[in-house]
């Protein structure tokens, strides 16, 4: 019996335990790991997801443009490299799920400070005539595609990019959830 008071079979010796109708489970697996034993594979780990997404938004409209009068637009470099880390942390961290919920928590502020501003400014301009240089014309939909478009190439990626790098593997033929 283990702790869970099922019948348990398996090899104790080698850490590999498996439940009844379970199959193995291996030390390092991300379902048993240390973040399933401190509660946070829930809504805890949600709710980081979506405020990571939120911070990211803001930080990310609010540092896009700068340098982009000078046709060097580092600020928008800046702003992607935070979306990809966050991004890659909240798949890592919560799965699909919380990737889900940080792009619609990023793009909801991002966008939604795009359209609306109380004060009448724009805090992402796009799209204005004259002589300007080209990135104070394009840093803003390129801030604004670029975050989704890095969030679902991320969401696209295979699992095992995302889970520690002490997970062991499955063996050939072994299914894994």
């Amino acid at each position: 019996m283990n702790a869970r008071g099922r019948q348990s079979r398996g090899d104790s010796a080698s850490g590999i335990e498996a439940l009844d109708g379970d199959a193995p489970v291996a030390p390092g697996d991300p379902e048993h790991g240390p973040r399933a034993a401190r509660g946070l594979a829930g809504l805890g780990a949600m709710l980081i997801c979506i405020a990571s997404g939120v911070a990211v938004g803001i930080m990310g409209t609010m540092a896009h443009r700068m340098g982009a009068s000078a046709n060097l637009p580092y600020g928008l470099v800046v702003a992607l490299l935070i979306v990809a880390l966050s991004t890659w942390c909240a798949r890592s961290f919560a799965g699909v799920a919380g990737l889900g919920l940080h792009l619609l928590a990023s793009s909801a502020m991002a966008w939604g400070m795009a359209v609306y501003n109380p004060g009448g400014g724009a805090l992402t301009p796009i799209g204005f005539g004259g002589q300007v240089p080209y990135f104070s014309e394009h840093a803003g939909y390129m801030w604004l595609l670029g975050m989704l478009l890095i969030q679902i190439a991320l969401l696209m990626c295979p699992r095992r990019w995302f889970l520690p790098s002490h997970t062991p593997r499955a063996a050939e033929g072994e299914v894994r959830p």
